[in-house]
């Protein structure tokens, strides 16, 4: 069962769709473009219904089936784009200054405008496909507002199922597995309280730039030697700001990094050894650190029943030698996995060929993926919701 024929025939209507997105990228919560244009389309569709502002600027649309009734099942895809400048020069480049769509959410929101379209027009299932359009997946933890707006509750979602777009998997490939499959994005905010002084007098300092030196080094140490080597984690340091002249002891110095992890336990583990490792190095060389270890996103945990079947559909739509079903997981958040946490569902990746990485200035989507993931969006919907 290849790409659906008629989404092929409407695959340079939505190529369009997604370079004029690509021109036009906003910003976390600030798509009201992107909104706009997508609640004009699933109206022009026909959708059932059409909900706007379901999580501050989150679109739905609800387009029910001819056979009878059945369950509703949610497909998402994210509109944001991010803060970067981009370097291609294409037709369709941002006119944003200062921003671009270096994620692949364009792609995405086509993908889902082509599969809602083509489900309008043949509504072939028994229920209801809920099709969500969600802002500020960059950081802004987008998906829990439409959760907290009362997305699962007011559309009676049962199941839910996203989509990414992967650079170096091939078109036309898909991959994913059961269990954790990104992780969890944890920031850390280190302040280093010392005692200034003149840089040819160290003795009479606490050299802060020093102190904050050790701890970066010292919070290797908790992965390597804290971690179970049968789990995997991250802790990354990567901001590191004390002074601003040659020959003066800073008094203060501020660092940041983030901590990912595959499981809670784990996380829980990584707050609690980073604290108190923080704290003690600093005390060690006579000053004061405190750690602000902020949550974000969680574990993006697949459920197996759901995952299996996702896999399933996408072998129907290109071949069961195309879809790995136990891709390695990878250290990358999402906030799906908020989504996940509500309900029953699967995230599955898209190959989008040889194409720069994901938030990287030459990135673009991938047109030619278009067909591939709004026909997997229609199949899944189609075999979920068979009469």
């Amino acid at each position: 069962m290849p790409i659906v024929n008629r989404i092929a025939d409407f695959h340079a209507e939505l190529t369009e769709w997604r370079r004029d997105l690509h021109a036009h990228p906003e910003l976390r919560y600030d798509v009201h473009r992107t909104a706009g244009f997508v609640a004009e389309q699933l109206a022009a569709f026909g959708c059932d219904e059409v909900v706007t502002g379901i999580g501050r600027t989150g679109v739905v649309g609800v387009i029910r089936g001819q056979r009878g009734a059945g369950k509703a099942i949610g497909l998402r895809a994210d509109m944001d784009a991010l803060p970067i400048v981009e370097a291609n020069d294409v037709s369709y480049k941002s006119t944003t200054p200062g921003t671009m769509h270096a994620c692949g959410h364009d792609g995405h929101t086509a993908m889902l405008l082509g599969a809602a379209k083509y489900l309008a027009e043949t509504r072939n299932f028994a229920g209801s496909a809920v099709v969500i359009f969600q802002p500020a997946e960059e950081g802004g933890a987008g998906a829990r507002a439409m959760i907290r707006d009362g997305l699962m509750e007011r559309f009676a979602i049962e199941e839910v199922y996203g989509m990414h777009n992967f650079p170096g998997l091939a078109p036309g490939q898909f991959a994913l597995r059961a269990g954790p499959i990104m992780a969890s994005a944890d920031t850390l905010e280190i302040t280093v309280e010392g005692l200034g002084g003149h840089a040819a007098r160290p003795q009479f300092a606490v050299d802060t730039v020093l102190v904050g030196a050790q701890i970066v080094n010292a919070i290797q140490s908790v992965v390597a030697r804290n971690v179970d080597p049968l789990e995997s984690a991250v802790v990354s340091i990567c901001m590191f700001q004390a002074g601003n002249t040659d020959n003066v002891i800073p008094q203060t110095a501020q660092l940041r990094g983030t901590a990912r992890a595959f499981s809670a336990g784990v996380r829980d583990l990584l707050e609690e050894r980073l604290k108190r490792l923080v704290e003690g190095t600093a005390q060690s060389y006579g000053a004061k650190a405190t750690l602000t270890y902020r949550r974000g996103y969680p574990v993006l945990v697949n459920h197996r029943r759901e995952a299996e079947f996702a896999a399933s559909v996408a072998a129907n739509v290109v071949g069961r030698d195309k879809v790995d079903d136990d891709m390695a997981p990878v250290m990358g958040a999402e906030d799906f996995a908020y989504m996940l946490q509500a309900r029953p569902g699967a995230f599955v990746f898209v190959g989008n060929g040889d194409s720069a990485n994901l938030h990287h200035p030459a990135y673009d989507f991938n047109d030619e993926v278009i067909p591939v993931g709004a026909s997997y969006w229609v199949r899944l919907v189609e075999t979920a919701l068979a009469a």
